[in-house]
């Protein structure tokens, strides 16, 4: 599976009666229904860890690109109507600000060992709490309460998994919670925010700016309002969109369905 795509439902389940292993590409499995595939004798492999370094990476690029407004910057640099750069045109600090992160998994952590390095102070939520030695390792601080990150931090950073329990995890209430000065940037999964709720804080004001590699649908509708919107960056869910991290993914796909097929135990089953 490749973006999604075929989509394994029971009419495809009904119409390959010899289907061994769906190998779906990326780290999310919210599109699969685990146990309608697993009740056709069918396993599940996906790539989680090919992703994690690569989306990581995307989340501190988009976490920077909107605190120095490098979307804004271009296309005032480029613009043919520009004929000086005003002087109070400014971003926001990253070194010593406080970035909260929601899902401390493979990629959260690779995201805070990144922010480590831009000296930021990290706090992170996550259904479990880390080791201490990993904790101190980053300089992260464990907020058992998601509202308490939410008050505290200037960004947001998601990086969790869309579950039911996660579906529309940022709503209004949680983005009243943030500083009127904080961005909200979004690497997992657009389904974890509720869109409406955004433009809405956006345009009010009630968050600074938001950074966003994924959204629901996925592309936008052209005339929908978070295009619209100075405030925000959109890119299009390419957390893990390298030459070398798409061959990765590959290979370990082939070598799950090598193995499904030769009656193997399956890398990196989906269990």
């Amino acid at each position: 599976m490749w973006y999604h795509r075929p989509a394994i439902n029971e009419e495809l389940l009904q119409s390959l009666p010899n289907l061994k292993v769906v190998a779906s590409s990326g780290v999310g499995i919210d599109h699969l229904d685990l146990k309608l595939i697993s009740s056709y004798g069918v396993k599940v492999s996906y790539t989680p860890f090919a992703v994690s370094t690569d989306t990581a990476d995307m989340g501190m690029a988009l976490l920077l690109a909107s605190a120095r407004r490098l979307v804004e910057g271009h296309e005032m640099a480029v613009s043919p109507d520009t004929e000086y750069f005003p002087a109070d045109w400014l971003g926001v600090e990253v070194s010593g600000a406080t970035l909260g992160i929601l899902g401390m998994g493979t990629i959260g952590y690779k995201v805070a060992e990144r922010a480590k390095a831009f000296e930021m102070k990290i706090l992170y939520h996550n259904r479990n709490q880390r080791k201490k030695e990993e904790e101190s390792a980053v300089g992260a601080v464990y907020c058992k309460k998601i509202d308490d990150l939410l008050q505290q931090s200037d960004f947001v950073l998601l990086a969790v998994t869309l579950t039911p329990q996660t579906h529309k995890l940022i709503g209004k209430r949680e983005l009243e919670l943030m500083k009127p000065t904080a961005t909200l940037i979004n690497i997992s999964r657009g389904l974890v925010v509720d869109q409406d709720a955004l433009v809405e804080a956006l345009q009010n004001k009630v968050i600074k700016a938001a950074a966003l590699d994924v959204t629901y649908p996925e592309p936008l509708p052209r005339d929908h309002p978070l295009l619209k919107l100075k405030n925000v960056i959109i890119t299009p869910h390419i957390g893990s969109a390298t030459k070398k991290t798409r061959w990765v993914m590959m290979a370990e796909m082939a070598e799950s369905i090598e193995a499904g097929l030769a009656g193997l135990p399956v890398p990196r089953e989906v269990l």
